[in-house]
């Protein structure tokens, strides 16, 4: 993250100079609290599903997390908001990613820390000069740390899921599953850029193997959108130009309410329910009647 993005994000979120002072300002006197507040962090946390799994059978862990906490948090008072803070919070987030914590005890979690570390800045009372202003102060940091550490989480996420999308591009295979007969059954998220590879591995194997019917099975496609299910629609109408039948197998109660929601229209495509029902119809389409099947 470069400097002009650190500068955009501490305007968004209206960090200014005397934040960072006032911060730093009471800053050594809440860490003389810090492993106070990490004990209550644990026991509340102790509540949850989530120290089971992580932290029951494993003191070690444990305690090497509550020394990351207590150096996370020295540096949060430090506030010294340069590319290395960013990057430690980047860090934390590529943490959490990687062991898959949930989101939800994560933001529970920050809420608890600033509860806790507020309500010990306020029994400090008086000897705290502008103590509501510090107390805003903080709560902005606390809202871009955590906004850090939340969008390297989702970036994360992202790559992962643009690596599964090309996992599953590059297993996209159009197969001869009878004489004139293609099948292409379709995984997980279709998008655009999975749309063309399908288009035009398609249109290659027909003319390859001079098919007549092609069955597309979507079956196991976990959502579509009206681009996607035009875009399908715009194969089928391709494969037609090629002298080839194109069925739509798969196609789930789910999946036809959101077709019919969006006003997609099929026009003259045929679709099934079920993969035996489209390989009926494939196979009367060949001008395969059933009876020959095994003989």
């Amino acid at each position: 993250m470069d400097q002009v993005t650190q500068q955009g994000i501490l305007k968004k979120f209206e960090i200014e100079q005397a934040d960072v002072d006032r911060v730093r300002a009471v800053g050594p006197r809440l860490m003389l609290e810090i492993n106070d507040h990490l004990t209550a962090f644990y026991e509340w946390m102790a509540n949850h599903d989530e120290y089971q799994i992580f932290f029951a059978n494993s003191p070690d862990r444990l305690n090497r997390v509550q020394s990351m906490q207590a150096s996370y948090w020295r540096t949060f008072f430090e506030a010294n908001l340069t590319a290395a803070w960013f990057e430690e919070r980047k860090h934390v987030g590529a943490v959490h990613a990687h062991i898959d914590l949930p989101n939800d005890i994560y933001f529970a979690g920050v809420s608890f820390s600033a509860k806790s570390l507020i309500n010990r800045l306020r029994k400090l009372g008086d000897t705290v000069e502008n103590i509501d202003a510090t107390v805003d102060s903080i709560t902005k940091l606390i809202f871009l740390d955590t906004f850090v550490v939340i969008d390297e989480i989702a970036r994360i996420n992202r790559e992962k899921i643009v690596a599964g999308s090309k996992a599953l591009l590059e297993m996209t295979s159009v197969t001869p599953i009878w004489e004139g007969i293609l099948l292409l059954p379709l995984l997980g998220i279709i998008d655009s850029e999975r749309t063309r590879d399908i288009m035009t591995k398609t249109l290659t194997k027909i003319g390859e193997t001079r098919a007549k019917v092609f069955v597309l099975d979507i079956s196991g496609v976990s959502a579509m959108d009206t681009a996607v299910a035009n875009q399908l629609i715009k194969i089928t109408m391709a494969t037609q130009f090629m002298g080839c039948e194109t069925i739509i197998s798969g196609v789930s109660p789910t999946i036809a309410q959101t077709l019919v929601e969006l006003g997609v229209n099929i026009g003259d495509v045929r679709t099934t329910a079920t993969l035996r029902d489209s390989f009926e119809l494939a196979l009367r389409a060949a001008g395969i009647g059933l009876q020959n099947i095994g003989s």
